[in-house]
């Protein structure tokens, strides 16, 4: 293989079997369990880059099952999304994904960011509750449980905001272990239709795990909770600030909240 065949051909690794293939990504009856909940915003300020800025101290932790996505397959995936802001415009900061295929795990941590990591989710009924359950290994990390369907929501404002903005932090080092991209990304959903938006009574519990950390952002109480059908398009995303060009200030980060 000659050198212009490589680059040719170089969208993603390997370079002769990829992981996924070239996008458009375009997701078939993707669902929601989204459980906000207050948490200490000092351990927010802990996480959250510069230049975001935080909102208030709340956090939405999520669990999509997606039965249906173009190269990515069957999958379902678990995590956390912290409202922030940037330059002054509202967004969500994705935190924290655990998901089970290699191929979205690949594709979203080469393309956009997505700090994606191995691990078992599951969304599913059980009799008259929405159930999403983490296990990192054998040890069980994150349950969420919603009353099942007990109240329609208007599906409208849910839509509009699916399309507000997401922000990831890009890392991919270099051959001798340095940095070589540090980025603050941003991405859109795209034809986003919200086929159903459900809410009910809903728990959160999370616990201690070295390498899958989501109770570092403690449940102080549960806000509010959201079942969704949806269909939508994964954009690919925008490079906002590169670290590595003009590293961020040493101050602490600020926020829009005491």
């Amino acid at each position: 293989m000659n050198a212009a065949d490589v680059a040719r051909n170089a969208f993603a690794m390997p370079l002769t079997s990829p992981a996924f293939p070239p996008g458009p990504y375009r997701f078939i009856d993707r669902e929601f369990l989204i459980v906000t909940y207050r948490t200490d915003p000092d351990a927010l300020r802990a996480v959250v880059p510069e230049p975001l800025q935080l909102t208030e101290p709340v956090v939405k932790y999520e669990f999509i099952r997606m039965p249906d996505s173009t190269g990515f397959g069957d999958y379902t995936e678990s995590g956390q999304v912290i409202p922030v802001t940037f330059d002054g415009e509202p967004g969500g900061y994705v935190h924290a994904k655990y998901l089970n295929d290699e191929a979205p795990i690949a594709g979203g941590r080469e393309l956009w960011g997505f700090p994606k990591k191995l691990a078992s989710p599951r969304l599913a009924v059980e009799t008259d509750t929405l159930l999403g359950t983490l296990d990192y290994g054998p040890m069980r990390v994150a349950t969420a449980t919603m009353g099942y369907k007990h109240r329609v929501l208007d599906t409208e404002p849910v839509r509009r905001g699916l399309l507000g903005a997401n922000y990831l932090l890009k890392i991919i080092p270099h051959v001798d272990g340095s940095p070589r991209i540090c980025e603050l990304a941003r991405y859109f959903l795209e034809d986003v239709t919200v086929k159903g938006a459900w809410t009910g009574p809903a728990a959160l519990e999370l616990a201690h795990h070295a390498l899958a950390p989501v109770a570092q952002l403690p449940v102080l109480e549960v806000v509010s909770a959201m079942h969704l059908l949806t269909d939508m398009t994964l954009g690919l995303g925008t490079v906002v600030h590169d670290y590595l060009a003009a590293p961020p200030s040493p101050s602490p980060l600020r926020s829009t909240t005491p």
